[in-house]
């Protein structure tokens, strides 16, 4: 069982890539993390909207396994404090014995096919923050879980 992060295209910044690299460090000590990325849809910037997201939509959904348990993550998924989030990724790893795969769609968000096919949905916060930023927020939060989880002197309540 791992713990997968999905994402539409390349994590531009290099500052941005080099802190998730850091967590990606650290929480590998304790369990198996991948990241996944889903290639940029071509000429992306000429088609509309909804075929965009219809576009990106047909890519995850293609990588996907019937066992794979699918969280996107999204502005009107599930809050969690990070405690509970710490739970909630405890919980996914006894009980399970697929792939939990957390995604990150594009600029514009999901497609419905890919909303119908996820089990869940959280959001990290109720604030609009860039899909590539989102990246760093995420993989500091699973960090910060997986501390809790195995009592590492990370997190202050």
């Amino acid at each position: 069982m791992a713990i997968q992060f999905w994402m539409i295209g390349k994590t531009k910044e290099k500052y941005i890539q080099q802190g998730i690299d850091e967590y990606k460090k650290r929480i590998s000590r304790y369990l198996k993390v991948e990241s996944v990325v889903i290639p940029d849809i071509k000429n992306a910037s000429k088609l509309p909207v909804n075929e965009l997201k219809k576009q990106e939509g047909l890519s995850i959904l293609e990588k996907l396994t019937p066992q794979d348990y699918l969280i996107l993550l999204d502005e009107n998924g599930k809050d969690y404090s990070s405690r509970g989030f710490a739970k909630l990724l405890e919980k996914q790893l006894s009980n399970s014995t697929t792939n939990t795969i957390f995604l990150i769609g594009g600029a514009f968000g999901f497609d419905e096919a890919v909303y119908q096919r996820a089990n869940s949905k959280l959001s990290l916060s109720s604030m609009t923050f860039s899909h590539q930023l989102i990246r760093l927020i995420f993989w500091e939060q699973l960090y910060r879980a997986v501390a809790i989880n195995n009592s590492l002197p990370y997190h202050n309540d």
